[in-house]
């Protein structure tokens, strides 16, 4: 898939997160868990296959990008562990502090989704000037 398609697809998904987070504003308890649910085995299936992609062009991506993904799935799996142990508690101040908690976070993996968005463009529109570099430099032209 061309860069800027994924963008294009990038943009369609956001908009439907923000679709289902005003959406959860007017849910019950019980419907709002299975979309969590739902959400969650959704987040597990795309970074299953990030990471399967970054696997299979181990030797194209540079080491950084490995990292990350390393990194990130650490990351979301001790998140998730944390949420879980939370989940059991069931004293009302603790509850409290942790959803208090679990905005916070939101807030921030929104934040960090923006700035991935941000370096995502940066990274598209520099594959294609590299690209036209690479096509100005095989044209023998120079621009």
């Amino acid at each position: 898939m061309v860069p800027s398609d994924q963008l294009t697809k990038l943009a369609a998904r956001a908009k439907e997160a923000e679709d289902r987070a005003i959406a959860a504003q007017n849910k019950g308890s019980a419907e709002l868990e299975q979309d969590v649910k739902t959400a969650r085995e959704s987040a597990k299936a795309q970074a299953d296959q990030l990471s399967k992609a970054v696997e299979d062009q181990k030797a194209k991506l540079s080491a950084w990008w490995t990292r990350l993904q390393r990194s990130w799935d650490e990351h979301i799996a001790e998140m998730r562990q944390n949420i879980d142990e939370k989940r059991a508690s069931h004293n009302v101040e603790a509850a409290q502090r942790d959803a208090d908690s679990a905005e916070e976070d939101a807030a921030y993996a929104v934040g960090y989704a923006y700035a991935a968005i941000e370096e995502a463009e940066y990274a598209v529109l520099d594959a294609r000037l590299a690209r036209m570099n690479a096509d100005d430099l095989a044209s023998g032209s120079t621009s």
